[in-house]
């Protein structure tokens, strides 16, 4: 694997930041989950997914033993993650600076919501707050209101993502510039992930409202469709040469509709359209589309989507019945997926790495005898 010889360190969190390890995790790097004793205050339901791939260690960060434990990974590390508001690493005594005391090459990825300065810095928030703030938030949803489209932009692609991308950027850099920080939020990953709207926007090409543009569900021919069985087929044929296919497939004529890009037909198309897929089963649609060029395929639910065939051929989840989960994205080198480990127990490693760091039993015992670790 790629990165089988990085090591990061990983303050463990909600959010982006244990997403970022995860995708590290999957192309290869060691990750320890510098984990809080007892977890955190509110569970993470996503820590199964997210905390794949990782051995974890707790420490108590109030305590400075523990602060120093953590100083003794970093010497040894390559990067650390970490996703607090402003200055509270600082005041740990984990920053940047007393990291580089110990580990001058020390990449440290630094996650925040707003940014690390600005009006808004040391306010709380979550996904929908910053893609509210980076203009996504408005330009996703029906014409009555704005929907989030769960935790996907912020978190995990604006924010997690570009994290990602920063912290290998450094990596490829640090024998020329040394350790540095690598600042992302999830505003500016959002917003960048909206670039080419605004473009788009600037250009006269965009609509700055929801529902009335080509790709906002607004085109009859990029939007889904249900099904008799109540099911949904996604449609998406832009270019008129795929457009063409699904006319052919729905038994449609083209000389008795609208053209496909005249806005004033698109009522009718989709009457038409919504007409045509409501005569059968998403199966049977699927019969008629799949290894056609008319981009029209099933809308699969989360229990669906491990067991469709494609995915099944391509292994792109593993686990088993019940739960199955993404294999780790993307694959470097071998086109197969590289299997991670169940994420671990809370602190189940911390006597294997604090013996690494040359603590005997005797003293793991007095430091966990005091709470400073579990």
């Amino acid at each position: 694997m790629p990165l089988d010889d990085l090591t990061v360190v990983e303050l463990a969190g909600l959010g982006p930041v244990p997403f970022a390890g995860m995708v590290l995790a999957g192309l290869g790097a060691d990750v320890i989950r510098v984990d809080r004793p007892g977890g955190p205050p509110i569970p993470d339901p996503m820590v199964g997914a997210v905390g794949r791939g990782k051995r974890s260690i707790a420490l108590d960060l109030k305590r400075s033993e523990a602060v120093d434990i953590v100083l003794a990974l970093v010497a040894d590390a390559d990067v650390l993650l970490e996703g607090y508001r402003p200055g509270v690493v600082e005041r740990l005594g984990i920053g940047p600076d007393d990291c580089w005391g110990t580990n001058p090459n020390l990449v440290y990825g630094r996650m925040t919501g707003w940014g690390s300065n600005g009006p808004y810095a040391s306010m709380a928030g979550h996904d929908i707050n910053y893609i509210g703030l980076s203009g996504a938030l408005h330009a996703i949803g029906d014409t009555d209101r704005p929907a989030p489209p769960l935790n996907l932009v912020g978190d995990n692609g604006g924010g997690a993502m570009s994290l990602v991308a920063g912290v290998l950027a450094a990596i490829y850099d640090r024998e020329r510039s040394g350790g540095v920080v690598v600042h992302a939020s999830m505003v500016e990953g959002a917003a960048s992930l909206m670039a080419p709207f605004y473009e788009m926007a600037a250009t006269g090409l965009w609509e700055d409202r929801r529902a009335a543009n080509l790709l906002d569900g607004s085109a009859p021919f990029y939007t889904t469709y249900q099904t008799s069985d109540e099911k949904w087929m996604a449609v998406g044929p832009l270019e008129p040469v795929f457009y063409a296919e699904l006319l052919n497939g729905l038994e449609l004529d083209p000389a008795g509709l609208p053209g496909q890009y005249d806005r004033e037909g698109w009522p009718e198309l989709r009457r038409r359209f919504g007409g045509a897929f409501a005569q059968r089963t998403r199966a049977e649609w699927e019969e008629v589309f799949d290894g056609t060029d008319a981009c029209v395929t099933p809308v699969l639910s989360l229990t669906e989507a491990p067991e469709h065939q494609h995915n099944l051929a391509r292994s792109v989840f593993g686990g088993f019945a019940g739960r199955r989960l993404p294999n780790p994205t993307p694959r470097v080198g071998a086109d197969h997926p590289f299997t991670l480990a169940d994420a671990p127990v809370l602190g189940v490693d911390t006597d294997e790495i604090l013996a690494r760091l040359g603590y005997d039993k005797a003293g793991i015992r007095e430091l966990r005898g005091r709470g400073v670790v579990s």
